[in-house]
């Protein structure tokens, strides 16, 4: 079965991957997708029975393992050694098998609105039946009012309309084959095997897993720790700037500083920034501390621009403040930001205009030493 997905950001990043929750689809991650990109590749999936990737064989193959499983083959196919994760609900199920059996494989876990095992034979039974009878129709009011609280919904009729016109597309018989994994999840005795450092995420009113279910899981993961916001089942969706925050702060560092280093590592390339930083001294340390701070933490790390577009402003400004070893700098660095050369070419030639023919000319003859110091065809 072909798993849908969708992936974005600078191909020097780290990848975090989003796992979606029962009746959701990769869209519920749109809102958090702008804050999380001067970070990370963000790589989103459709869940096997949900959106585009269509459903899965009823019967033994209906497992949480197979869901998760789906991921590890994802990630092969896109050759990603190592990633950070965040699932909620069933992909929260899917984060617990992925930590306890593939460990190598993932630098950070985030498990949202999650439990170890999650209700019970009778109430997945039940609901099974229930949308096998009447469709999705029949249980799409509860779920909204599960998944989020009075007050959002009363202010924000058109998300919830978006949220649930994406629950009723969901395919009866894929919807009811996850529900069939989730029963039959049960990570309780395995929970203690998660060597993966992990952040627990749920909301203050989830009726779905509740915070005392949230409190289980950290207490049996060896090195996990909670986080509880003002929200019901769908937090991200619900709080997607603040719960964006959370998960930066966790898989990168909550000082500017940290934050700071990760985009300065993932935009000039480690070698460049070991470098530099080798060269630390009393002299220099204050200046780049400042760096670090203020350029890379507080202003490339805002998700107004992309990090591609942030590139090609700034070899124009080089060009036109004639600041060759810079611009030579961030040439090599556009590439990691996924710019080619193509766009650098026409980076010059707009220059050309604005900055005069000689910055043009010399800013050509810098790009290409670059070029040809890296092996890149022109």
């Amino acid at each position: 079965m072909k798993i849908n997905y969708k992936i974005e950001g600078t191909p020097n990043s780290p990848v975090l991957i989003f796992s979606n929750s029962l009746g959701s689809e990769m869209m519920m991650w749109d809102e958090l997708v702008p804050y999380l990109l001067p970070y990370f590749r963000v790589l989103r999936y459709d869940t096997a029975g949900h959106g585009g990737s269509g459903g899965f064989i009823f019967g033994s193959d209906s497992t949480i393992e197979h869901l998760g499983n789906d991921v590890i083959q994802l990630m092969d196919e896109l050759s990603i050694d190592s990633a950070y994760f965040c699932g909620l609900s069933m992909g929260g199920l899917i984060g617990q098998f992925l930590g306890i059996n593939y460990p190598n494989r993932f630098k950070k876990i985030v498990l949202s609105n999650t439990g170890a095992k999650i209700g019970n034979d009778e109430r997945w039974n039940s609901r099974i039946e229930t949308i096998s009878k009447n469709g999705m129709q029949a249980i799409v009011d509860d779920t909204m009012e599960r998944w989020f609280t009075d007050e959002f919904r009363n202010q924000n009729s058109e998300k919830v309309a978006a949220t649930k016109a994406m629950f009723l597309r969901s395919n009866v018989e894929g919807y009811s084959n996850c529900c069939c994994a989730i029963r039959d999840a049960d990570f309780r005795e395995q929970l203690q095997n998660l060597s993966v450092k992990t952040l627990v995420i749920t909301g203050d009113e989830d009726p779905v897993t509740n915070v005392e279910q949230a409190e289980f899981l950290v207490s049996k993961i060896p090195n996990a720790r909670l986080k509880v916001l003002h929200a019901r089942h769908l937090a991200a969706n619900e709080l997607p700037k603040e719960y964006a925050a959370v998960l930066i702060d966790f898989f990168v560092g909550d000082q500017t500083f940290e934050k700071g280093m990760h985009v300065r590592r993932s935009v000039l390339g480690d070698a460049h920034v070991d470098k530099a930083n080798s060269k630390i001294n009393d002299f220099n340390a204050d200046f780049q501390s400042f760096i670090t701070n203020y350029a890379w933490g507080e202003i490339w790390t805002r998700p107004g621009l992309s990090k591609p577009t942030k590139s090609l402003i700034t070899m124009s400004i080089l060009i036109a403040l004639n600041r060759p070893t810079e611009f030579k700098m961030h040439v090599k660095a556009a590439f990691n930001n996924g710019v080619t050369v193509d766009e650098i070419k026409e980076v010059i030639m707009q220059s050309a205009l604005y900055c005069g023919l000689p910055a043009a000319n010399d800013a050509f003859h810098l790009a290409q030493e670059v070029f040809k110091e890296n092996d890149i065809n022109f």
